[in-house]
């Protein structure tokens, strides 16, 4: 946090301009070093000084220089970006120029982290800002816009508020019981607000999947032995040749993605090589792919050949899927029927790929069972990834645990724990309460530069 940070903040590549961003305390001085033009040093906070860099007596390029001194700006810190021509040789140059004079190239997202630890933003909202750059639609740009703005880590303050004041209640009445002017905190009241407090955050998680949903897309792994017509299932989703199709078994060897939108929520798409006993070592290779991926997905579609009855390798991947959300896709039904598919089965689909209008059926059932019709809000007040919900789920189960200490009569003091554990679980959200290796992990996916 003492040193001054440098890096690229565009996009590598010829374009018009490129940014070369400085944050910490010297980040005015050590510009002012290689900078030809006005006294850096003199300028007023957020002003761009026309000038030139020099890297000794060498011209490196015709600059625009942002000053922007603290506490007000992005990290709080000292900032200098550099506007030059945009280019790969020239934007390089400048980061040698400015890192041989004294600055130290910077993490990825360690501007934003410093925002966050300097107390300009908290975790939520710097979240948002990667979530920002990389939405991929409409209604994320949107969700991460109101995460930015600050909604949710409102709404996630005022819950903990809540909590605070039924705290700080419970310890009144704990410490000094002899007072008779303040409120007394009976087990009826405590389970009255805990009642509300459960039901209120029991809806924010609900709504939250669903927003999450709509941000990260449904990553959709197509499953099957060889020759079931995986790959032509995800040509005709995507409406191209994406994959490589024909009638000998194994020829897709690795997985193949693509992209969709299914009442504007984004389908990740995963073809994956077809799974069977092999001694080809890189077909091995793609099996053992394919079957790593059922972890990682959160749909699965199982495709079976109706032409042909099940086989061994066919009852292994009903088997390996049977605890995950999947459809059965019963494909080449324009064929004559021969499969006959194991009682107690869930969400089967048939189809074909003779045309677009072939896999409609799959496509519907995609949009049942994750609700897409109905999904789509106009409040973006909510989570939006999987370590926000998470914790807004353990948060819940203590409010739980405390409605089960209440039920069995236990004393006022052990249901507190469960309500601090609680308001603890939630400041983890915003950022309130965090561990290093938390930190380092969330900022460690960030853009170099931002």
């Amino acid at each position: 946090m003492n040193d001054t940070i440098v890096a690229i903040s565009t996009t590598m590549g010829v374009g018009a301009i490129s940014i070369v961003r400085l944050s910490g305390s010297e980040a005015v001085s050590i510009v002012n070093k290689c900078f030809k033009g006005k006294d850096l040093s003199k300028v007023q906070s957020h002003t761009i000084n026309y000038g030139h860099m020099y890297d000794g007596d060498e011209l490196i390029d015709e600059v625009l220089v942002s000053i922007m001194l603290k506490p007000k700006s992005y990290t709080t810190e000292d900032v200098v970006e550099i506007n030059c021509h945009g280019g790969i040789i020239t934007t390089n140059k400048i980061l040698e120029t400015i890192l041989n004079n004294g600055a130290r190239l910077a993490e990825p997202g360690e501007f934003t982290k410093r925002a966050f630890l300097n107390g300009r933003i908290d975790l939520v909202k710097s979240e948002a800002i990667m979530d920002l750059i990389q939405s991929k639609s409409e209604e994320a740009r949107k969700i991460a816009l109101s995460q930015l703005d600050g909604k949710t880590s409102a709404l996630i303050t005022k819950f903990r508020n809540n909590l605070k004041q039924l705290l700080s209640s419970i310890e009144v009445n704990i410490d000094y019981p002899e007072y008779y002017d303040i409120e007394v905190m009976t087990i009826e009241k405590i389970n009255e607000q805990v009642e509300k407090m459960k039901d209120e955050l029991s809806y924010l998680i609900k709504e939250s999947e669903n927003t999450a949903t709509i941000k990260n897309g449904i990553k959709t792994v197509i499953l099957g032995k060889p020759n079931v017509g995986k790959s032509s299932i995800l040509n005709m989703l995507l409406e191209q040749d994406k994959a490589i199709v024909t009638n000998i078994a194994g020829t897709t060897r690795d997985i193949v993605e693509g992209e969709i939108y299914l009442d504007g929520v984004l389908l990740n798409i995963i073809d994956t090589a077809g799974i069977r006993a092999t001694d080809d070592l890189v077909e091995k290779i793609g099996v053992e792919k394919s079957l790593s991926m059922i972890n990682e997905a959160d749909l699965i579609v199982v495709v079976l050949n109706n032409n042909e009855i099940l086989s061994q390798e066919d009852y292994e991947i009903l088997e390996k899927t049977k605890n995950k959300t999947r459809i059965i896709v019963i494909n080449k039904n324009d064929l004559n029927r021969k499969l006959t598919l194991p009682t107690g089965l869930t969400n089967i689909v048939e189809t074909n790929t003779n045309s677009v209008e072939g896999i409609k059926s799959l496509k519907e059932k995609i949009k049942e069972m994750f609700n897409l019709e109905k999904i789509s809000t106009k409040d973006y007040t909510y989570l939006t990834n999987s370590r926000q919900i998470s914790l807004a789920k353990k948060a819940y189960q203590n409010l739980l645990d405390a409605k089960e200490a209440i039920k069995e009569n236990q004393p006022v003091d052990i249901i507190e724990i469960d309500l601090k554990e609680c308001f603890d679980n939630l400041g983890e959200i915003i950022g309130a309460t965090y561990s290093d290796e938390i930190i380092d992990n969330l900022f460690e996916n960030f853009c170099v530069g931002k």
